[in-house]
């Protein structure tokens, strides 16, 4: 597993997925290899995350190599990271309540044997140990592997959804408030009410060839239970239309200003604006940070290549910025919270796919995908 911090190892890992490896996809990406052969997935997602490269990038690179019919999965997949900020942006409190849940837990399991043993890869589940180091190692895990480990955690280990949604946003480099969240709570069964995933042992087995031993899990757990509904939230997603004599915040999630919506813009200047521990609820990794920390680099030597004024600061200074500004929207997560706690009123930029595609995310995924076609024709 390589993750370099660029967007040109992000465009080349693309390019030599779609050449050689995305004809199989469909069949093989329910496999997990283990972390030295991982040919049959993208491993895009950690360059998806910082807006590095974006959705429709790389469905237009794969439509370029096979139709819609063959590419169908591939695509779904894409989208749904689209689709699960979508839906959380139609339901805010869900990550609000989230984050106020893991206070009072955090607190209540930090002394707790079987929650130590967990983070720390030292329980009875050969696979899942093995998980945890991997994920600490490489920062990475497959898809397949992470509701594998979450139903472990949530049913057979018995520990709270919230810690575990956590310990991935502390450790992967595609962490997101709203993928890792309701993809937590899904797995729990809270997302979708009454529908939960649990892991089985003969799964495990034959998606990882064989490759683990000593695997006895809880395979007959009810769905957790949540008392709380979420109602939809009416968003305005317009842009600001006069973008004159304005300069531009950018936030972890779009980093690639060359590649986006407002590129043709032409901005005063450019703020590339992290976002440090000190000011988050769930503390990165010191892995994770330097990730981000050489993303942000990447992008300011790239502005700085096509002469473009531009300055990296800490979400802390946006405060000091005497001049009008606009800002790409960083989502719902850790730096809008940011904004909101301190009274940083901005007008945002919202990009086109989110846009139109946020309007389809009212009910479930199945129902996002029927307008899966639709949402590419109009981009491409």
């Amino acid at each position: 597993m390589n993750f370099k911090a660029s967007r040109a190892s992000a465009v080349e890992k693309l390019e030599n997925f779609v050449e050689n490896n995305l004809v199989d996809y469909s069949k093989q990406r329910n496999f997990d290899y283990g972390p030295d052969e991982r040919s049959n997935v993208s491993c895009l997602s950690p360059y998806v995350t910082h807006g590095v490269i974006n959705e429709i990038e790389i469905i237009e690179k794969s439509l370029k190599k096979f139709s819609f019919v063959k590419n169908e999965k591939f695509i779904q997949e894409v989208l749904w990271r689209t689709y699960w900020k979508g839906w959380l942006e139609l339901r805010p409190n869900v990550w609000s309540d989230y984050l106020i849940e893991l206070k009072k837990i955090r607190e209540e399991f930090k002394d707790n044997k079987i929650y130590i043993n967990a983070v720390e890869g030292k329980t009875n589940i050969e696979c899942f140990n093995y998980w945890v180091n991997e994920l600490k190692n490489n920062n990475y895990l497959h898809n397949h592997t992470r509701m594998w480990f979450a139903s472990i955690w949530i049913f057979t280990l018995e520990l709270p959804w919230q810690l575990g949604a956590e310990f991935f946003m502390q450790h992967l480099y595609d962490g997101d408030a709203a993928s890792n969240t309701l993809g937590w709570r899904w797995v729990a069964g809270v997302q979708t009410q009454g529908k939960h995933y649990l892991a089985s042992e003969w799964n495990i087995k034959k998606f990882t060839n064989n490759r683990f031993n000593n695997i006895k899990l809880n395979e007959n757990a009810p769905p957790k239970i949540s008392e709380k509904t979420y109602s939809i939230i009416k968003q305005d997603f317009n842009n600001p239309k006069n973008l004159e004599d304005k300069s531009l915040l950018i936030f972890e999630n779009n980093l690639s200003f060359e590649n986006t919506d407002f590129q043709d813009s032409k901005f005063k200047k450019i703020y590339l604006v992290s976002n440090k521990n000190q000011n988050r609820s769930i503390k990165l990794s010191e892995k994770v940070e330097k990730f981000k920390t050489l993303l942000f680099n990447d992008q300011e030597q790239r502005l700085k290549d096509q002469s473009i004024d531009c300055n990296s600061i800490d979400i802390s200074e946006i405060k000091n910025i005497n001049e009008n500004y606009v800002a790409l929207y960083p989502t719902v997560g850790e730096n809008l919270d940011y904004l909101n706690l301190n009274s940083l009123e901005i007008n945002f930029l919202y990009r086109k796919l989110d846009q139109y595609s946020w309007k389809y995310c009212n009910k479930g995924f199945f129902n996002f995908k029927n307008y899966i076609p639709k949402i590419i024709s109009t981009f491409n």
